[in-house]
């Protein structure tokens, strides 16, 4: 069995003590990685890449930035356009559900998460990651439990990443009407399971989940 993950270790908001500790080794470029969608139904694994820059202020100017989870959709839309702003860098990256079922929802976070690295321009020399590594990426890196809520590079990309996955459902509750992609954002919601009963699985959905595999039965 792991070892239990030590809850003091998390800071009341995430901040800069390991973007500073890289700096100070005469790392420039640090990208901080996060994800969302990994537990949905439907729709792809979305993962965001943020470097912010090395200045005295960033973390007070980015006061406020929190792990998506913890913010409100009001909040993460703000945030949403000050981040990028703020960053040197951003680039947001997706995995669709044919892939998440072809490789696995490890791989296909992996692989987003690559895409999103893809799109840094400077490209990154170290990265902080939520929980996962990413070693196709060829650089160091270090994998953090609780990621989001402990390094504000991380926590900036939570909030792109789960922004720019939200607005992509919503697009896709056009396309697919009737599963309420625009509100349950492709989560297993009641609401959500019962469509899927009435209507079968579309395109979006991911076959290979066993909780939709259980309701195609």
């Amino acid at each position: 069995m792991g070892k239990k993950f030590d809850r003091s270790l998390i800071p009341e908001a995430p901040n800069l003590q390991f973007e500073q500790a890289l700096w100070q080794s005469g790392v420039a470029y640090i990208a901080g990685i996060d994800e969302a969608g990994r537990g949905c139904l439907a729709g792809p694994v979305t993962a965001a890449a943020v470097i912010l820059p090395n200045q005295p202020d960033i973390e007070k100017r980015l006061h406020g930035v929190r792990d998506s989870k913890e913010l409100n959709a009001k909040s993460r839309q703000k945030w949403r356009r000050i981040i990028p702003q703020e960053s040197l860098a951003w680039g947001v990256g997706f995995a669709d559900a044919q892939e998440v079922d072809e490789f696995g929802i490890v791989p296909a976070t992996r692989l987003a998460a690559m895409r999103a690295i893809a799109k840094l321009k400077p490209p990154p020399e170290y990265l902080l990651i939520d929980h996962i590594s990413i070693p196709g990426a060829g650089l160091p890196e270090t994998s953090l439990v609780k990621g989001d809520a402990r390094s504000l590079s991380i926590a900036a990309a939570s909030v792109l990443a789960k922004v720019e996955r939200d607005a992509l459902m919503v697009k896709m509750e056009k396309r697919h009407p009737g599963y309420g992609f625009a509100n349950n954002k492709g989560y297993g919601t009641r609401q959500h399971r019962d469509a899927i009963k009435a209507l079968g699985a579309c395109p979006i959905h991911r076959q290979s989940f066993a909780p939709l595999r259980v309701e195609q039965d």
